[in-house]
């Protein structure tokens, strides 16, 4: 086994600073020291596998690489009890894909730790249509459903056709919240829509005078998946006692805004961090995600690509011209 070849998606850095892309054998031997080794059958792109593919040193720190921060197949091999041969299982968040051969590979070898069996009602392929962002999106969720309830007032979510506040947009409709949609694509409306959005935002209208300490109060909670300006502004209009999610930094690591919403009108601002998730509560968010959240539009979410189509769809992603999820299948 350890002399079997497998494809994978590899990132070369050719000459400083210039890396390229490509699909090339690797061996499973080369993969690194693990208790689990996993027959990858798909995975996901998320914004961080482009930043990792695109040589983005704070993601990935050496090269060559295979990124893909997501992964769900078959366990080829383990050294411990609670995986078997052929179980079904995913891996996402932790090191997998940035500084550990990732998902893009058809076979990853990881700690036993990373990694958590399929939940009965998903197939492998729909839990890669949630993926890394599908799993932010159910801890949000999670945070934001236990403090406000669907009659309390709208809820907004930013950056919606993404691939974290689709995803929230779609669970929050399920689950009986008027959801309030932000995006600036504007072929964005019938997709947002279908997810079961009941308005939908443009980012102008959001940030209009929002260069002042606080704003109307509009909303009971904030899913959050940008940063920047448009976290500030979500903030400053959300009402007493609401609660702001806040799960990415895609427009700004840096947030300009004061003490007054927090003071004045006791909003809570909670970050989500998926990636060191402890797993008990891992385990819980994907069995909802599986169950009483399962979107019935998971489908309707994505789009399939193989391995030879990741580099066009990596730059489409940087471009921010994708909508919903991108799932990579393996055997393509």
């Amino acid at each position: 086994m350890e002399n079997s070849r497998y494809r994978a998606f590899v990132v070369n850095e050719t000459t400083p600073g210039v890396f390229t892309r490509s699909v090339t054998e690797k061996v499973i031997s080369e993969l690194p020291a693990g208790e689990v080794l996993i027959r990858v059958k798909y995975s996901s792109l998320n914004y961080k596998d482009a930043l990792s593919a695109s040589g983005n040193r704070a993601v990935t720190r050496t090269y060559p690489h295979t990124p893909g921060i997501d992964a769900a197949g078959l366990v080829e091999e383990s050294d411990v009890g609670y995986f078997q041969k052929g179980d079904q299982v995913i891996v996402t968040s932790y090191d997998l894909g940035m500084n550990t051969p990732g998902g893009f590979g058809q076979y990853i070898r990881v700690p036993a730790a990373w990694v958590v069996k399929l939940p009965s009602g998903l197939t492998l392929k729909q839990s890669m249509i949630y993926g890394t962002a599908g799993f932010t999106a159910g801890m949000s969720v999670d945070r934001l459903t236990g403090s406000i309830s669907p009659g309390q007032g709208e809820v907004l979510v930013t950056g919606a056709t993404g691939g974290v506040g689709s995803v929230a947009v779609g669970i929050l409709a399920k689950l009986g919240y008027s959801v309030t949609a932000l995006s600036g694509k504007k072929d964005a409306k019938g997709f947002l829509e279908n997810l079961g959005a009941r308005e939908i935002m443009s980012r102008n209208e959001l940030l209009e005078k929002s260069d002042r300490p606080i704003l109307k109060a509009r909303w009971a909670g904030v899913i959050d998946t940008v940063g920047g300006d448009i976290l500030a502004a979500a903030i400053k209009s959300t009402g007493p006692l609401g609660i702001v999610t806040c799960c990415g930094n895609v427009a700004s690591p840096e947030l300009p805004i004061n003490l007054f919403p927090f003071i004045l009108r006791g909003v809570t601002l909670a970050g989500i961090d998926s990636q060191n998730c402890p797993m008990t509560l891992r385990e819980e968010i994907w069995s909802r995600l599986s169950e009483e959240w399962k979107l019935g539009s998971l489908e309707a979410l994505s789009r399939k690509v193989g391995l030879i189509e990741l580099d066009d769809a990596i730059e489409a992603i940087l471009k921010g011209q994708l909508k919903g999820r991108t799932v990579v299948n393996l055997d393509l």
